[in-house]
């Protein structure tokens, strides 16, 4: 079962644990030199319709906002040539999340920012953040699907598990009790060296 004592703050506290392995994204490189030029990052894709918050639940308009920020752990999105893979949580995930940590149910991607910002605070919310991208591997859908029953090892340090259930691709993160996110949208920005795959919940990188 879920404890809801000092949830907020035992995710802060575990998450915080383990950021001395993000400042660099391990594994990450560029595409090589015999590759055909690309100029789209998946930073750019996501925040092609703005950095701004706005009513549409399905986007993600929380992670451009983090990618944003100057120095964030997350512009490794931004870096167009250094291959990964991310399974991008949309707004409406960040606020299912912000419901689980603090019971509380923000109306609009603002509130949600805030709600989230307030319980674990941005750095801590970074890494997490870091947990859903697999450096220096393209992995579109054909490739996730043969990823079927493997650990992926992500930016944060912690890993993730693929599996594939009929029509479903589900990642099974590192907390037990949670529903596992499911794969919504494949293959945003595909043909680049970053990719990116929308997911339904937020992965998270401890047992809440």
């Amino acid at each position: 079962m879920i404890r809801k004592h000092n949830l907020a703050a035992g995710f802060t506290a575990v998450v915080l644990a383990a950021t001395g392995a993000v400042a660099t994204a391990p594994g990450a490189q560029a595409s090589a030199p015999h590759e055909r030029a690309r100029t789209t990052s998946l930073a750019d894709v996501l925040a092609a319709d703005g950095h701004g918050f706005d009513k549409n639940s399905r986007d993600f308009d929380i992670l451009t906002v983090l990618k944003a920020k100057p120095n964030s752990p997350v512009g490794l999105l931004a870096k167009k040539n250094v291959r990964l893979t991310a399974f991008l949580p949309t707004d409406n995930a960040f606020r299912d999340l912000a419901k689980r940590l603090t019971g509380k149910d923000p109306r609009t991607e603002r509130a949600t920012f805030a709600v989230l910002a307030k319980a674990a605070g941005v750095d801590v919310i970074e890494t997490v953040l870091l947990y859903h991208v697999v450096p220096g591997k393209t992995l579109g859908a054909a490739k996730v699907i043969k990823a079927d029953g493997k650990k992926l090892t992500t930016a944060q340090g912690g890993t993730i598990t693929v599996q594939v259930k009929g029509h479903k691709v589900i990642l099974v993160d590192a907390d037990p009790d949670l529903a596992n996110p499911r794969v919504i949208v494949t293959d945003i920005n595909k043909g680049n060296p970053q990719i990116g795959h929308a997911i339904n919940r937020v992965l998270l990188p401890i047992d809440l």
